[in-house]
């Protein structure tokens, strides 16, 4: 049967005297055990050896997956090294930190900036109305185009111009269009990504450490990633040991990041 055969018509809504789709904003959050994990989310450095259930890990995994991301592209991967030899490789490649070494689980995130065409149909077909309006077809008809860089970043230097006199009589994205800038933009979703998932890891009772001290060349034959993939963080997780935060955390002022403008 096909995807869309499959489908169920989305709750919808008069607005305007036109059919919406309607999505009530959920009711009765508690926001004094949402504070509670964040605020008691630290970058824990040692961990007990009690494993997180397969279960715990799978949740978590599935709510990192429903993070933010650029039209919907869901630019990441996620890399759960269990094997014992893999296992051993990558907390080397981690520089043997502590928080590596004695993880129940260690998750890799991957960005990948080479599936823009790939997803981009694969939007279309899982569209969950049941019709695709013009518009969108069209938008993720256009989105490859907009992500190819060409040989040397040549198309994106066509295209940076072309957008700067663009630009001269109208707001309009200045990219992402060079081979960084969409690694950038991969990145920037991916990291959302991992931030949904040491809160989820939290709030199951466990802790995380958020690794960017890794020798990227290792961790990528480690996994053997396609050159469009690049990792950005290995997440350790396992069960606080009670020196397993080395120190009080430290924020500085909020004025020094919060600006009224």
């Amino acid at each position: 049967m096909s995807t869309t055969a499959t489908k169920k018509s989305p709750n919808t809504i008069l607005v305007g005297g036109k059919q919406r789709y309607y999505e009530p904003a959920p009711q009765g959050i508690d926001l004094e055990s949402f504070r509670k994990v964040v605020t008691s989310r630290r970058s824990v450095r040692k961990f007990t050896a009690t494993p997180v259930p397969r279960a715990v890990v799978d949740d978590c995994l599935d709510m990192a997956m429903l993070a933010p991301c650029s039209s919907g592209l869901q630019p990441w991967e996620f890399y759960v090294v269990r094997s014992a030899g893999k296992k051993a490789a990558l907390v080397k490649a981690c520089m043997s930190q502590s928080a590596a070494k004695t993880a129940s689980e260690l998750i890799v995130c991957v960005a990948r900036t080479d599936r823009v065409d790939e997803f981009s149909r694969q939007m279309l077909r899982e569209w969950p109305m049941p019709d695709v309006p013009p518009l969108v077809k069209r938008y993720y008809q256009l989105i490859p185009y907009h992500y190819t860089p060409g040989p040397l970043d040549s198309i994106a230097m066509l295209k940076k111009a072309a957008f700067s006199v663009g630009g001269l009589f109208t707001p309009i994205p200045r990219g992402p269009h060079t081979h960084a800038e969409i690694r950038l933009w991969a990145a920037k979703s991916a990291a959302l990504a991992c931030e949904n998932l040491v809160l989820a890891f939290r709030a199951h009772g466990f802790d995380t450490c958020m690794m960017e001290g890794f020798d990227d060349l290792r961790v990528r034959k480690l996994l053997k990633l396609a050159d469009g993939a690049f990792p950005i963080m290995v997440v350790a997780a396992g069960e606080r040991a009670d020196d397993g935060v080395f120190w009080p955390q430290v924020r500085f002022d909020r004025k020094l990041f919060v600006h009224e403008v």
